[in-house]
């Protein structure tokens, strides 16, 4: 029986009517036909702008995945989950946009949210994602060492500038900031930006994160090589490591432009590889730490009992756990239960700029095997047992 079953404590802070809803909006999720067509008929009223969508969106996909609108309106679910243990990440969940004026703004909110979490121990990490600060081409063309015009080369410059300015003030607000990662094809740009970053501002401790995808091939070569040179230039390492959440455009635009697929071959390759991500980071836990994010029960596991084999204190400050809100309160809750470093991504923004990622959610929901299943049996227990 897993260690992972306790809904009472799950689910502690859901009224029956919340936990009613979640069910019912999971039940939907769970129909990929279902989803697809709701998913295109949301895009298609927000595009349009019926006035009515907000208030739909915002009751159900958006209460179940989303802290508020603003970041004040958000507090109420950090202090809520802050009470039993469980940090909150601030995820400006803006996406799609491709205008340099919304690329300024989106960082200076960046900017924003570390002064508003400064001395807040329940916001222990700053996030966000490359393509907020820059074109995803731009990255592109950087990571394959193409010839860049003036413009470009001056695109790229403030794209630069946009990060050093956060992880600097990360920095001096003694604040840790995660950097996403995204596709393959713009990645390697991404990678190379963090690790310029890491070398800046890691001198004394991991204040620069970078992101590792272990659905990809690759990757374990990538942190090892990494970790040579964070050895050779003396500084530390951050790392997020998850799965991934790219997987058939991945393999989509493989097949289309005739390359390998950079996905690993099926999910029993990436829980291995994942897993192997683990043992890296704990035989390297003196230069490196890692926050996990993962749904993943066997994973969480094992990550504690690896730290158990090592006698290492469950809140050792080189070691968090990640689940994103609205998802996996079994892992979140049991793991700040026993004081283990855990916090939950907690998007916010305004309704219409949301919905990008609440479709995206929606989707990965109904694509990863057995997710929404798990998250049904356990509402539809701790209903039971309510009765």
């Amino acid at each position: 029986m897993s260690i992972f079953n306790d809904t009472k404590l799950a689910f502690a802070d859901k009224t029956d009517a919340q936990l009613k809803k979640a069910y019912w909006m999971f039940k939907a999720i769970e129909q990929p036909a279902v989803t697809n067509i709701g998913v295109s008929l949301l895009n298609f009223t927000v595009r349009n702008n019926f006035p009515f969508v907000d208030g739909i969106v915002k009751q159900t996909l958006f209460e179940q995945f989303c802290g508020g609108e603003t970041r004040e309106e958000s507090m109420k679910v950090v202090k809520q989950m802050f009470k039993r243990g469980v940090g909150s990440i601030f995820d400006y969940s803006i996406e799609g946009k491709e205008e340099e004026e919304v690329f300024d703004a989106v960082c200076k909110e960046i900017k924003d949210i570390v002064r508003f979490s400064v001395g807040n121990p329940a916001i222990p990490f700053i996030v966000f994602k490359p393509t907020a600060f820059g074109r995803i081409d731009i990255y592109e063309a950087v990571g394959k060492g193409k010839e860049l015009t003036t413009s470009q080369k001056e695109e790229w410059d403030r794209v630069v500038t946009r990060f050093d300015e956060v992880c600097k003030l990360c920095f001096e607000s003694d604040k840790k900031v995660m950097v996403d990662a995204e596709e393959t094809w713009m990645q390697d740009s991404a990678d190379q930006l963090c690790e310029e970053m890491m070398e800046k501002y890691n001198k004394e401790k991991a204040i620069v994160w970078n992101t590792i995808q272990m659905y990809r091939t690759g990757r374990l070569e990538y942190m090892n090589a990494h970790l040579e040179r964070a050895r050779e230039k003396g500084y530390f390492i951050g790392y997020k490591i998850v799965r991934g959440a790219y997987m058939e455009k991945e393999a989509d635009r493989a097949k289309a432009m005739n390359y390998p697929n950079p996905i690993q071959p099926n999910k029993q390759a990436t829980d291995d590889n994942y897993n192997s991500g683990i043992d890296f980071v704990m035989e390297n836990l003196d230069k490196v730490s890692a926050f996990f994010g993962t749904h993943n029960e066997i994973s969480s596991e094992l990550i504690m009992n690896k730290m158990k084999a090592k006698s290492l204190e469950h809140n050792n400050p080189h070691i968090y756990f990640g689940q994103l809100y609205g998802m996996s309160d079994n892992i979140t809750y049991y793991l700040a239960d026993q004081h283990y470093n855990v916090a939950k991504y907690l998007p916010y923004g305004p309704v219409k700029d949301v919905v990008p990622y609440l479709t995206r959610r929606a989707q990965e929901n109904t694509s990863v095997a057995g997710q929404t299943g798990r998250e049904l049996g356990l509402i539809s227990k701790e209903l039971k047992r309510r009765k």
